[in-house]
């Protein structure tokens, strides 16, 4: 295989010899030194931005879309048609990577970022003024379809290397815990749109819910994108920054010659975190989905449990960071898949098992999944030789959410509307044992070569 290999989590295995691996940032005679802290920080800020934008519209989904885009088709049904349109995104992602990353390697990465970030911003904003199905018919069913696939094309471009960036400049013996950090942006994300879709249930009349108070979040969502925006664009534009991205040789490549030269490690990186990519949304809209129909259970109780499971998801995550600087990133992401298909095989028990069972499945699910998720991005990306990491970590983040967790919540509703929960439990495992088998691929390919 082309490049050296990563051993046991450590992500600078492939770096040219004459970039400082040891201490952190580094700078050049007359430069000023950019701390991994710093990164983290931008990186925080921007994927917290995201996924508050992810989860408002994957929460909207449930709550809402089947009401005011399907009223046509029983709730069951119209559930799993906005699981499809919710679907679009993860499908239209690794286009959005494709083609924007042919527009930072024409006009650069400023303009890349404005103008996915643009893209996002008006995606968001349209579904917020969208008319519904009341007032416009199937033609809002099309445009919501739309605006989605805007939102997948514009979150592959948002891609600005900076957690890359953070992995090659962290400390040696902190690559785990810096990786953790860059990871915080998803609880954060859930625990603001949780939060807020939670009060609006508990304060407003479902009449007026479904009138106009959806529409909040993403106004909402549009506001804190423009913020992000900004953070960021001032992050990357920076000379200290461009400087250190260009030294790290971060910059896109052609996706027919990523693909040609690079298959296999796209692949084997697309597998490597599925499990945690499959139980990121087993804990986070199936399990909202599957109450709205089958329980009696106030939404918005239960929405505090979920964020209440997302702090819980938090900590898990910073504390991922530190197992895998002890025992490394493979060892740590094997044991968690180990963990999750144990998982998996209780939740046809949790799931009907009341109040007390559900919550334990959500908080215990959000556990595991600060403890996988926090080491899953860039699970196997030292794999690629340097040249090719930028793209190469963006396209495996793509198709790691297109397999892992796209239909997720369809496949899930869908299982367990029709055969059952346990059929719920397989799915789960199966994405652990895929995980587990990319993992062993990649050590067996490793030795090999």
């Amino acid at each position: 295989m082309s490049g050296i290999h990563i051993s046991n989590g450590d992500l600078s295995a492939d770096l040219p010899h004459n970039t400082n691996i040891g201490g952190g940032a580094h700078s050049a005679p007359g430069h000023a030194e950019i701390a991994p802290g710093e990164i983290a920080i931008g990186v925080v800020i921007g994927r917290a931005s995201e996924y508050f934008d992810f989860f408002v519209y994957a929460m909207a989904s449930v709550l809402v879309f089947p009401s005011v885009f399907f009223p046509f088709e029983q709730r069951l049904e119209g559930t799993l048609y906005a699981f499809v349109i919710f679907a679009f995104a993860f499908l239209a992602r690794p286009f959005g990577t494709v083609i924007f990353m042919a527009i930072q390697r024409r006009h650069g990465r400023e303009v890349k970022l404005t103008l996915a970030l643009f893209v996002l911003g008006i995606s968001t904003a349209g579904i917020a003024f969208l008319p519904t199905y009341e007032h416009l018919g199937f033609a809002a069913i099309v445009l919501l379809s739309f605006l989605r696939i805007g939102q997948g094309i514009a979150l592959g471009g948002s891609w600005d290397g900076l957690p890359s960036l953070l992995a090659l400049n962290a400390p040696k013996n902190k690559r785990g815990w810096y990786a953790a950090l860059g990871q915080l942006g998803a609880p954060v994300g859930f625990m603001i749109a949780g939060g807020l879709f939670a009060y609006l249930l508990s304060d407003l009349t479902t009449e007026e819910f479904l009138d106009w108070g959806w529409r909040y979040p993403f106004y909402v969502a549009f506001a804190i994108n423009v913020v992000a925006l900004f953070a960021r664009l001032r992050l990357v534009s920076t000379p200290e920054y461009a400087r250190l991205l260009n030294e790290r040789e971060l910059e896109p490549t052609g996706a027919v010659e990523m693909v040609r030269s690079q298959g296999r490690n796209l692949i084997i990186g697309a597998l490597a975190a599925l499990a945690s990519y499959a139980l990121f949304h087993l804990v986070t809209v199936f399990p909202l989905s599957w109450i709205t129909l089958y329980s009696l259970r106030p939404l918005s109780e239960f929405m505090v449990i979920q964020v209440i499971g997302a702090a819980i998801m938090a900590l898990g995550v910073v504390v991922s960071g530190l197992i895998a600087d002890r025992f490394g990133r493979r060892t740590t992401l094997g044991a968690t898949a180990i963990l999750i298909a144990a998982l998996s095989a209780f939740i046809p028990t949790l799931m009907n098992g009341g109040d007390v069972g559900q919550d334990t499945f959500i908080l215990i699910g959000f556990g595991l999944l600060g403890l996988s998720y926090g080491q899953a991005a860039g699970a196997v990306t030292a794999n690629f030789p340097a040249k090719y990491r930028y793209t190469g970590a963006a396209l495996t983040s793509d198709l790691s959410w297109l397999v892992g967790a796209g239909f997720a919540p369809l496949v899930a509703l869908g299982l367990s509307a029709h055969f059952g929960l346990a059929y719920v439990s397989f799915y789960l495992l199966s994405g652990a044992v895929c995980s587990l088998a990319a993992l062993s691929l990649n050590r067996a390919l490793e030795i090999r070569d």
